[in-house]
């Protein structure tokens, strides 16, 4: 899936493809959902603070959700799932980021996005 350089959102065929992701983050109490131009990603904050966001990684060119974790699960999460890895663009030992086109079980996901939502605030 090829994204094209937007100020708006993100590729329809994404949001199609990822509606199970949004509807999870933004089922979350006080979660705000904003676009990110710059990195052309959805953000999701509470309270203003950003707990994940979803985008691509512009060297391999997958969608990838980034999600704030304590360190030592983050940690225990990268070597369980090749397909988790130090946050893309951010704090490489608070962030991580889950390929989303690889073998993380949806359900797994869901779980670690309720960890991340927890530590906010």
């Amino acid at each position: 899936m090829k994204i094209e350089k937007t100020t708006t959102q993100l590729p329809a065929d994404f949001l199609d493809t990822y509606a199970w992701l949004d509807q999870h983050l933004l089922s979350h109490p006080d979660t705000i959902r904003e676009f990110q131009p710059a990195w052309q990603a959805q953000k999701y904050l509470k309270n203003g603070k950003m707990f994940a966001y979803i985008g691509f990684n512009d060297k391999t060119h997958h969608p990838i959700l980034t999600l704030k974790l304590e360190p030592s699960f983050s940690e225990m999460l990268r070597e369980k799932y090749p397909d988790i890895t130090p946050g893309y663009y951010m704090n490489k030992i608070h962030w991580s980021s889950i390929n989303l086109d690889g073998k993380v079980p949806i359900d797994t996901i869901k779980n670690i996005v309720d960890e991340s939502y927890g530590l906010m605030p």
